[in-house]
């Protein structure tokens, strides 16, 4: 799959988080799709929305953890990590910024009570969109990844930097999705619908 070059932070909106927070941004690397080790290449190189994807992986219903939020104007900025339901489970680390104006109610109220991710709430809501890697990345984990994802020891982590849009071409939201490295397997093969 060829990406689009881009001519912002190739890992924006998570650079905007650590510049507030006085963090140091943690080194990545750009990598091509292929060059994602499995299981995270099937978890990542592909054009669906993560929450569906992580879902069918873990074969259950994911949540939100907040570590911080702010909002500027009609754009909502939000780290987070999407946990499993039940298990509070990391399955994913996240640095998203919303573009609240293109959401409509009852979906923005949803958005800022910060409990589901926001590809639950578009998945639920009915509302079309397309999901668009910008560029896969493997980073090595701060003490700050490492703590919110409750790793121990991590070697390599695999992410990917991606855009939804509505079918009008407008950003919905621009998203840093990182996988955890202890990601066990699903009980069978993947299976997308």
């Amino acid at each position: 799959m060829r990406l689009p070059v881009h001519p912002r932070s190739q890992v924006h909106p998570l650079d905007e988080f650590y510049v507030r927070a006085g963090r140091a941004l943690l080194p990545f690397t750009v990598v091509s799709g292929d060059a994602v080790p499995e299981p995270y290449r099937a978890l990542l190189v592909h054009e669906r929305d993560m929450t569906r994807t992580l879902e069918q992986h873990h074969g259950g219903s994911i949540h939100l953890r907040v570590l911080s939020s702010h909002q500027a104007g009609e754009a909502y900025w939000r780290e987070s990590v999407l946990e499993l339901d039940g298990s509070d489970r990391a399955v994913e680390f996240g640095a998203i910024k919303i573009h609240l104006d293109r959401f409509l109610e009852p979906w923005r109220t949803q958005i800022l009570e910060e409990h589901l991710p926001l590809g639950g709430i578009l998945n639920a809501s009915g509302i079309r969109y397309t999901s668009r890697p910008t560029a896969y990345l493997c980073f090595k984990p701060d003490d700050f990844i490492t703590a919110a994802l409750h790793l121990e020891g991590a070697g390599a982590l695999y992410g990917r930097q991606n855009t939804l849009r509505d079918l009008a071409g407008r950003t919905l939201a621009d998203i840093i999705e990182i996988l955890p490295s202890a990601l066990p397997r699903s009980p069978g093969p993947l299976k997308i619908s």
